[in-house]
């Protein structure tokens, strides 16, 4: 059980929930959450948004009954946490490119703020997509050299990516398949993975998906796979 600190709305249907939590953990990676006894039956994937010690963040949609239970808990509530569960994205030394679309900017966020932190000389690029609210871009923007917004249009169309630049993408797989296709065969680009999942642990094959290499469980074996792994490109 995990404490509650806060649980914002950040934007329509948009929440922010931070808990007491001192542990390791990696960006990309996830927690499964639950704040229910039986209904419904499956604890929730939330990805890390961000981590301090002590302080563990997520970034979170209302989708259905059980983000909705979560969206109605308040500080000093608790919250049931397992994890963290996944492999999470690789360090990155070189310059890194990073394109969000939606809910999927949630986890891109903790990844540039560990990268700036590890890499002080290195140039980092964002490219974020929303339908509507640009939620959480003032973050991104604080840390990152560069953010280059798009509102209810396609992200892909703004997107350059520059010679040795890492890139890395979260979310809809339409948009990642466009990244996918577009960054040149020289870059190296990692796409993280959202699938429905009941276990978080790759026990009940739930998640499973395919990939050049024959299936694999998106929980344990990613969430994080190199693109040419699950996109034909």
């Amino acid at each position: 059980m995990a404490v509650i600190l806060s649980n914002t709305l950040v934007a329509p249907g948009i929440f922010k929930m931070t808990v007491a939590f001192t542990g390791d953990v990696k960006p990309g990676q996830f927690f499964m959450l639950r704040a229910w006894d039986k209904d419904p039956l499956l604890s929730r994937p939330i990805s890390v948004h961000n981590y301090e010690p002590g302080q563990l963040t997520f970034l979170y949609q209302v989708v259905g009954k059980g983000t909705e239970i979560l969206s109605r808990l308040q500080a000093d509530d608790e919250v049931t946490i397992q994890g963290p569960y996944g492999n999470g994205f690789p360090e990155i030394t070189g310059d890194l490119c990073v394109v969000g679309g939606g809910i999927g900017t949630a986890p891109l966020y903790y990844l540039v703020r560990h990268y700036q932190e590890q890499n002080p000389t290195g140039n980092c690029r964002v490219y974020l997509g929303f339908r509507d609210i640009a939620y959480g871009a003032d973050a991104f923007a604080a840390l990152a050299d560069e953010v280059v917004l798009d509102i209810g249009g396609i992200i892909t169309h703004k997107l350059t990516v520059l010679p040795g630049e890492t890139v890395v993408t979260c979310g809809p797989e339409i948009m990642m398949a466009a990244v996918a296709s577009a960054v040149p065969a020289e870059n190296t680009v990692y796409v993280s993975l959202e699938a429905h999942m009941a276990c978080g642990i790759g026990a009940c094959l739930g998640c499973t998906c395919e990939t050049r290499s024959g299936n694999k469980k998106v929980c344990k074996d990613g969430p994080v796979f190199v693109r040419e792994e699950v996109f034909n490109v």
